[in-house]
């Protein structure tokens, strides 16, 4: 999900014997990258919860397969579409949900690793091999619940959002940048872009726009790997003076 920042611009198999109980779910540690205190996407900041004690949530799930297949997820791993995995907005990160399709009754545990969607009232982006085996590959989305799981113990949860469904687009392929400026002359855009060089920022690129007020030159850092990624280097540039720096996805 680069997301999703990337789409997203996102494994560890799960399933089989780990979906009958809880108490069988290997034990998991937060993970050292994907779990800032809060990030920023399209102008949303988004706060990543401490515990996923008690979670549950309704809403609207979909799901990515081979365009991020091979990429990296928010957690580090890299994204498998035949594991059992998911991405989440603010869940802390590994954790085991249970899927349930409201729908067909289909469930499912899977680990969430990955941030995204990032798209109106979806709340989970399932790996292909999840999609397929909830029935939601077919569709494109299905409406769903899920519960993160406690390996330690059961205890009473309640329901933390509830969102209402909607029809949605199908879930854009996107990419992650950082951008710097946007500008209508290619010099002041080349001028900038020197600058980035000169404070040793690469992969800078300068995209041309055409728009019905006239050619853009935008100056934007990537494509990056994931929101992480993106929320890192947005605060290296900032410390470096470069206040105009803000988190864009592109289809």
């Amino acid at each position: 999900m680069i997301l999703g920042v990337s789409a997203c611009t996102f494994g560890v198999p799960v399933g089989g014997a780990h979906e009958s109980s809880s108490n069988k779910l290997p034990a998991v540690s937060k993970s050292r990258y994907g779990n800032p205190s809060s990030y920023v996407v399209m102008g949303e900041r988004y706060h990543v919860m401490e515990s996923a004690h008690g979670f549950i949530e309704r809403g609207l799930a979909s799901w990515y397969g081979s365009d991020f297949h091979g990429k990296r997820t928010s957690s580090g791993e890299v994204y498998n579409m035949h594991a059992m995995t998911a991405a989440h907005k603010t869940l802390p990160i590994p954790v085991y949900v249970r899927v349930r399709n409201l729908s067909n009754g289909k469930s499912a545990v899977v680990l969430v690793n990955d941030r995204g969607p990032f798209v109106d009232n979806r709340i989970i982006d399932l790996s292909y091999a999840a999609a397929k085996k909830l029935g939601v590959v077919g569709p494109g989305t299905a409406e769903v619940e899920i519960e993160a799981l406690d390996t330690h113990k059961d205890s009473p949860r309640k329901t933390v959002r509830s969102i209402p469904l909607q029809q949605q687009p199908k879930l854009p392929e996107t990419s992650v940048f950082i951008q710097l400026g946007s500008f209508g002359s290619v010099a002041n855009a080349q001028n900038l872009l020197n600058d980035l060089n000169d404070n040793q920022e690469e992969s800078v690129v300068i995209q041309q726009v055409n728009t019905e007020k006239g050619d853009f030159y935008r100056v934007r850092l990537g494509p990056l790997l994931s929101i992480n990624e993106a929320n890192e280097i947005h605060a290296r540039l900032v410390g470096k003076g470069y206040s105009n720096a803000k988190i864009v996805f592109d289809d």
